[in-house]
């Protein structure tokens, strides 16, 4: 018999490899953090040692879901700003409080969010934030894999007076992470608008010299579109293929307000996109043209944005979302079918975290991956696996997330960190993040 660290037993476990294979009544082996093998219970019990056994009974076995785009550590602004529009809600109310923010709050709140990520079957994601170090902090104390980055600002934020002391910062965590098994860096200019030419030329010839993936909104809104036009003469996707921004790898979130022909050089850059069903929807900002980027070829992924714009941290409630929106707005029940959505948050996802590794279950992939109970009443009766992973799942099925062949959440416990102990701190963040947002 061969020794493992862990071998994991499931009633059925859902790879996403390259045939989409499903296994039933089947076991995964981890050795060092990586899938050692799968496949039918009896003959891996056979030819496995584990130090560990974990028998999940009725469950379902899949990859660790990734949140492509989100801002994480906005768990402390969740339902503090509804029902406004993007521009509105950000100068107005989000903007104001963050000039306040201390790096404990951003490090609290991001904890918050990864808990919510890792208890609803999510294992990895793409974040941008200020006091990124203090994110980056609280994922790897969390267990969660992240590639993460200070935002980009043309003006000062709480954290770093200009963008050249933010791409400082950047350079630093680049070479800090340059080696951490779940956590890397990406440089992260916030948006077209919060930016300037020059600054995001900067942020480009950064991403090249170190070989860091780009990662910012685009293209969210049509009032983006005429601030872009109006500022520098040309839409904000084409502006930015114009700068040779899209040249090198990057992951772009929202990207609503395209045309075919900017579409036509997103899918010929390699682009992926970050599709945020959610909050694109709460904020009014219109529906990407998914179909549409799908059927160039295009690298599609899902994000929840942050708690403060979704109010969820939750990708099984995106990939429902998705899959029923743009039914309704293409006036066509067979676009986005159960598989091409799982697809998105899983391959898709890897292809955002331009991490290879990650998005299936097969031999030499990380060993990330989540259970999800199958005898909960709206899990029953199964005829559809990947349907019920679409249309039922509510995420609150989750039973364990592994990360990197580590279990760090198993049946209602987070095995890194005292979630108890974060509620009662969430408590007073929320007591001074109320008394900001009532003085700005």
């Amino acid at each position: 018999m061969r020794p493992c660290h862990t071998l994991v037993h499931a009633a059925l476990i859902v790879t996403q490899d390259e045939d989409r294979n499903i296994l039933e009544n089947a076991s995964l082996a981890v050795l060092d953090g990586l899938v050692a093998a799968l496949g039918p219970r009896s003959e891996m019990t056979a030819q496995w040692q584990p130090e560990r056994e974990v028998d999940l009974g009725q469950s379902v076995l899949l990859p660790g879901l990734v949140n492509a785009h989100t801002h994480a550590a906005m768990t402390f602004l969740r339902g503090l700003a509804d029902d406004m529009p993007l521009m509105e809600w950000l100068n107005s109310r989000i903007f104001p409080v963050e000039q306040k923010l201390t790096p404990e709050i951003v490090r609290l709140g991001s904890l918050m969010g990864y808990a919510e990520m890792l208890r609803t079957g999510t294992t990895s994601c793409v974040d941008m934030y200020i006091f990124e170090e203090a994110a980056l902090a609280a994922a790897d104390e969390a267990g969660l894999r992240c590639m993460g980055g200070e935002a980009v600002f043309a003006f000062p934020s709480a954290a770093f007076s200009g963008p050249d002391a933010v791409l400082d910062e950047t350079r630093t965590l680049a070479e800090k992470y340059a080696n951490h098994p779940r956590l890397r860096i990406g440089v992260n200019p916030h948006s077209v608008y919060t930016t300037t030419p020059e600054i995001l030329a900067a942020c480009r010839d950064l991403a090249y010299e170190l070989a860091l993936p780009l990662h910012f909104h685009l293209a969210e809104t049509a009032e983006e579109t005429q601030i872009c036009l109006h500022t520098h003469g040309s839409r904000p996707t084409t502006y930015c293929h114009r700068m040779g921004l899209l040249d090198a790898p990057c992951t772009l979130a929202h990207v609503v307000d395209v045309t075919p022909e900017e579409l036509d050089f997103l899918a010929a850059s390699g682009a992926v996109v970050a599709h945020n069903v959610s909050s694109n929807m709460k904020l009014a900002s219109g529906t990407a043209p998914v179909p549409a980027m799908l059927e160039r070829g295009m690298p599609v992924a899902l994000g929840t944005d942050g708690a403060a714009s979704n109010n969820r941290l939750n990708m099984f409630t995106e990939m429902g979302r998705t899959a029923l929106l743009h039914k309704l707005t293409g006036m066509d029940s067979t676009l986005l079918p159960a598989q091409t959505v799982l697809d998105m948050a899983t391959l898709g996802g890897a292809a955002a975290m331009h991490d290879q590794r990650l998005g299936s279950l097969a031999v030499g992939k990380a060993a990330d991956c989540v259970a999800l109970d199958l005898t909960t009443p709206n899990m029953q009766p199964m005829y559809n696996v990947v349907s019920h992973l679409v249309y039922a799942a509510t995420g609150m099925e989750n039973r364990m997330a592994m990360v990197d062949g580590e279990i760090v959440y198993m049946d209602g416990k987070f095995t890194r960190f005292d979630y108890e102990a974060l509620c009662r701190e969430m408590v007073q963040v929320r007591n001074f993040v109320r008394g900001m947002a009532e003085r700005a």
